[in-house]
C-alpha cells in the first residue's frame, strides 16, 4: 500500500518469470480494466513515472521491465527475441489475472506488444503505440539485421550515447535529457546488443494486423513513423501527433500525453 495526496492506493512488486527468469513489475490502482505499459529499447519501467499516477486512479496499471531490462533477469546466453519479451509479458499478465488487457507499447515496446497480440489474442483488447517503430520491408530488415553490434565493443557507449541525445529535441527539458540518458546508458552491453538484434530480426517484421482497436501517438514530428506509414501498416488505427516533442513525449508533454491515452482507453470495452 502507499499514500498519495491523502488516498490508499494498492501497489505490488511482482516477480512472475519466463524460462526461468524473473521478470520484475509493478501493479498499483484498483480499477476493473487492466493497462499494461511496455518501455522501449534498453530502458525500464520509470518510462511512465508520468502516466502511472494518473492512470491508477481508474485503471489497475501493470509497468514491467522486460528480459535483461531493469531489474529483470537476462537471458545467460545473451538471446533476446520479441517472443521472449512477448512471453514475458504473457507470465506478468497471468501473474496479476487480468483476462482483458489493454498494452501500451514505447518505440521497441511497439514490436513487442504486436507480437503478444499475434501470439495472445484472446487477451488483448486494444493496443497503443508510443513513437513506435513500424514493420520494416523485407530488404530493409536485412540490411540492418545485427545491427546490434554496432552497440558494443570500445566505441560501443559512444554508439548508444549518440543514439540516445538523436531522440531530442530543442524542448526537451535539461531533466527529461538526463532521466533518460541515465536510464539507457545503464543497461547492459548484452542488453544493448541483444535487444537491438530482435528488433530488426528479418522474422520479425511480418506484419499481422491485431483485430482490436489501435491508437498511435507519435512525436510531432516524429523520426519514427509518419501518419502515413502507421495508416499504411494499420489503416483502422487512430493516429494522434503531439508537436515539439522528441521520441519521450510522454514525458516531454505528460499533459497532452495523458489525456489523448485516457479518451482512448474511455471508449474502450473490456
Amino acid at each position: 500500500m502507499r499514500y498519495f495526496l491523502g488516498l490508499v492506493l494498492s501497489f505490488s512488486l511482482s516477480a512472475a518469470s519466463v524460462d526461468g527468469l524473473k521478470i520484475h513489475s509493478s501493479t498499483s490502482g484498483n480499477g476493473s480494466k487492466t493497462v499494461i505499459l511496455v518501455h522501449g529499447y534498453t530502458c525500464d519501467e520509470t518510462t511512465w513515472s508520468e502516466q502511472v499516477p494518473v492512470l491508477e486512479k481508474q485503471y489497475r496499471v501493470v509497468t514491467l521491465d522486460l528480459p535483461g531490462h531493469g531489474k529483470s533477469d537476462s537471458p545467460p546466453d545473451g538471446k533476446f527475441s520479441m517472443d521472449l519479451f512477448a512471453r514475458a509479458i504473457e507470465a506478468v499478465r497471468a501473474e496479476v489475472k487480468a483476462d482483458h488487457i489493454v498494452l501500451v507499447g514505447h518505440s521497441m515496446g511497439t514490436p513487442v506488444v504486436l507480437r503478444y497480440a499475434r501470439l495472445y489474442p484472446a487477451n488483448t483488447s486494444a493496443l497503443v503505440f508510443v513513437d513506435g517503430l513500424m514493420p520494416a520491408p523485407k530488404a530493409q530488415a536485412a540490411a540492418v539485421a545485427g545491427r546490434g553490434g554496432a552497440m558494443s565493443g570500445p566505441n560501443g557507449r559512444a554508439a548508444r550515447e549518440a543514439m540516445v541525445r538523436s531522440f531530442f529535441v530543442a524542448g526537451t527539458s535539461a531533466a527529461v535529457q538526463t532521466k533518460v540518458l541515465n536510464m539507457m546508458l545503464s543497461a547492459p552491453e548484452a542488453t544493448a546488443v541483444g535487444a537491438m538484434n530482435a528488433t530488426f530480426e528479418p522474422a520479425g517484421q511480418t506484419l499481422e494486423i491485431p483485430m482490436v482497436p489501435i491508437l498511435g501517438i507519435y512525436a510531432g514530428p516524429s523520426r519514427i513513423a509518419t501518419r502515413e506509414s502507421v495508416l499504411m501498416n494499420f489503416p483502422k488505427a487512430e493516429y494522434t501527433a503531439i508537436p515539439d516533442t522528441g521520441h519521450f513525449l510522454m514525458l516531454e508533454k505528460p499533459g497532452e500525453f495523458n489525456r489523448v491515452l485516457l479518451a482512448f482507453l474511455a471508449k474502450q470495452e473490456y
